[in-house]
């Protein structure tokens, strides 16, 4: 059993370095600080919305109507800037209040009315492309008004000096030390099994040269990125909100077992609009990046965004039937997705091909987790 854990730990580490071996050797650029630069920006838009994603997922439900959420809300924001005159911080907030309200409605149509979340989501779907497109009136709504830069045009476009990069990234390598060593503490003090010493020091070892690399290849071109601060700053909060709070252990609950979730006196429908709230949040914080990455609304932004995120938590091990999953592993699957995609684009892969790869990956990711539960 334990060699079996241990390749499907490695397999996603292998499979990464193998896309990015893959396209190094057929694009050099690929590996180049500008490159990489832009691919963690990307990287920072599809993991943001995967993590939000990844909460839903482990309650055994979907959501298929992000992608056109990012659109909706991202174009709302645009339009309050551009043609409202709204200063970009109000903008902002306007519509991240109608995502959470958007989100909570249909997490309570959900659960109230007992309709299956596909279905809701799907209807969601159509319904926010239509809107989107209603918003932005089928034209290019651009982010800021003449030349000058607002917030929302920063959120993609800023990136920090070179000392708070590595300021930060070390600030990073530090947290994750203090949470590794306390979380050993504690599993050892309940009598829990843990890793030895020497495994549990050489992961931490080998996260803080990832941390502290990362931001040096970003100092290499123009700095850490705003955006991955924003993933790095949503990753955190998911992480400690599912692992050490009792919402986080309702939602494996729920995704476990939900008949017996609801006999164990968890308030079910509470905490699945609760989820659904949070998807909210990403999917604003996603529809605002992706936005501003774009410099416009476009009625494109967002297509097939929802299928990236699942495909990026299914590909880090999250159970589509729920109950199973981790933030580590969606924040790899999604830097898997967006290097494949960046690397296609970087070798002009026509736009054909780039779909039959995502439909591929996404396949073959469903197919290892349908296979996984059955063992």
């Amino acid at each position: 059993m334990k060699p079996r854990v241990s390749l499907q730990h490695l397999a996603m580490p292998l499979a990464l370095l193998g896309v990015c071996v893959f396209f190094a050797l057929r694009e050099p650029a690929f590996l180049g600080s500008r490159n990489l630069t832009q691919l963690i920006v990307e990287f920072s838009i599809t993991g943001t919305l995967a993590l939000g994603m990844f909460m839903i997922l482990l309650t055994g439900q979907i959501d298929l109507s992000v992608g056109s959420g990012v659109g909706l809300v991202g174009g709302i924001a645009a339009v309050l800037v551009f043609h409202q005159g709204w200063p970009a911080p109000l903008a902002l907030l306007a519509a991240f209040a109608v995502a959470l309200l958007l989100w909570m409605l249909m997490g309570t149509l959900i659960v109230r009315q007992r309709i299956p979340s596909f279905i809701i989501t799907l209807g969601g779907l159509l319904i926010f492309k239509g809107l989107f497109w209603l918003v932005i009136q089928n034209s290019t709504v651009p982010v800021s008004r003449g030349d000058r830069e607002n917030l929302y045009s920063l959120l993609t476009t800023y990136y920090l000096p070179g000392n708070v990069g590595l300021l930060l990234a070390v600030g990073v390598v530090v947290t994750l030390g203090v949470i590794t060593w306390r979380g050993r503490a504690a599993r050892t003090a309940h009598g829990l099994p843990t890793r030895n010493t020497g495994t549990e020091t050489g992961i931490w070892i080998a996260q803080a040269a990832g941390v502290i690399g990362l931001a040096i290849v970003c100092n290499g071109f123009r700095g850490v990125p705003l955006s991955l601060v924003i993933l790095a700053a949503t990753a955190g909060a998911v992480h400690f909100l599912t692992s050490h709070t009792p919402f986080g252990r309702y939602l494996y609950a729920i995704g476990g077992n939900e008949e017996a979730a609801v006999l164990s006196g968890i308030a079910v429908n509470r905490v699945l609009i609760g989820a659904y709230v949070l998807m909210g949040v990403t999917v604003a914080l996603t529809g605002f990046m992706t936005t501003a990455y774009s410099g416009a609304s476009t009625t494109t932004v967002g297509d097939l965004m929802e299928l990236d995120a699942i495909a990026a938590c299914v590909i880090g091990g999250t159970a589509l039937r729920g109950g199973r999953g981790s933030v580590g592993g969606v924040i790899l699957g999604a830097l898997i997705m967006t290097a494949l995609l960046n690397g296609m684009t970087l070798l002009a892969v026509a736009p054909e091909a780039k779909f039959i790869a995502r439909g591929a990956v996404l396949t073959l990711a469903v197919w290892m987790d349908v296979k996984l539960t059955r063992r």
